[in-house]
């Protein structure tokens, strides 16, 4: 299977676990991540990173779209620009694909999904971030036969690291 999928509960890591995962292995990827916006206290939004360093506004406290998160209003056009070209241009270009993540702000956006499928579909290897919960386009990831799913603990998560970098490595040189 050389769809690698992680998901856990907020703050458990998730992002960090992708970037030392990405640096370990050295491969040649493409994708993004995405980063939380902090205010004086609190989160604020979250940022979205391609690995090629195109940075946008994911969702903020602030955006007053009707596609909304809580309290976040979703940023569709960044998710587009930045989230699915960089998913495109990974296809085309990298050995590593992240995704960063798959989720109920992502899901907004057919453009969004549809790379995502393209993706997951492809000769790739994709390593992803995927809610715990949300609708049927995540279940339905969930549920694909080329995919492994790894739950991410903090008391797991270093471990994780060496387990999915050596599934990854053993994975691009087959």
């Amino acid at each position: 299977m050389k769809n690698i999928l992680i998901c856990g509960p907020p703050g458990v890591g998730k992002t960090t676990l992708i970037k030392k995962i990405l640096k370990k292995t050295n491969l040649r990827a493409g994708g993004f991540y995405t980063e939380e916006i902090r205010g004086r206290s609190n989160r604020v939004g979250f940022k979205i990173i391609s690995l090629d360093n195109q940075e946008g506004i994911l969702a903020h406290i602030n955006i007053k779209d009707s596609q909304r998160v809580g309290r976040y209003g979703v940023n569709i056009n960044d998710l587009e620009n930045i989230g699915a070209r960089s998913l495109e241009q990974a296809l085309k270009n990298d050995d590593l694909i992240i995704i960063d993540e798959i989720g109920k702000m992502e899901v907004f956006s057919e453009e969004f999904k549809e790379k995502v499928l393209d993706c997951l579909s492809s000769k790739k290897i994709v390593l992803a971030a995927i809610s715990m919960a949300g609708d049927k386009f995540i279940s339905n990831i969930k549920r694909r036969d080329d995919i492994i799913l790894f739950k991410v603990t903090k008391e797991n998560r270093n471990k994780l690291i060496t387990t999915i970098s050596s599934l990854i490595l053993e994975k691009s040189f087959r």
